[in-house]
């Protein structure tokens, strides 16, 4: 069997997503990461904006990892239906 890093990622922790359309100027980037804090919890934190601009960034908070990695995964879906791609 190959080693742990070659596997497919089933529940990501980090999803980097761009939306590129050069005829209406638009360039933008959404980021999303699960990271755990000190008290046992998981947060989803949210980074979105322009290319090249600082832009802004919301953390929510979950009661466990499980929780987040669908808060993710929901956001994603919807992500991409509006264009944004991996």
């Amino acid at each position: 069997m190959s080693a742990s890093s070659d596997q497919f990622e089933v529940f990501p922790r980090l999803l980097h997503l761009r939306r590129l359309d050069p005829a209406r100027n638009m360039r933008r980037y959404y980021r999303m990461a699960i990271e755990s804090d000190l008290f046992d919890k998981s947060s989803l934190v949210r980074e979105w904006g322009r290319i090249g601009s600082r832009g802004q960034m919301l953390v929510e908070t979950h009661s466990d990892e499980g929780q987040a990695v669908n808060a993710l995964m929901k956001l994603a879906r919807a992500k991409e239906r509006k264009g944004y791609v991996r």
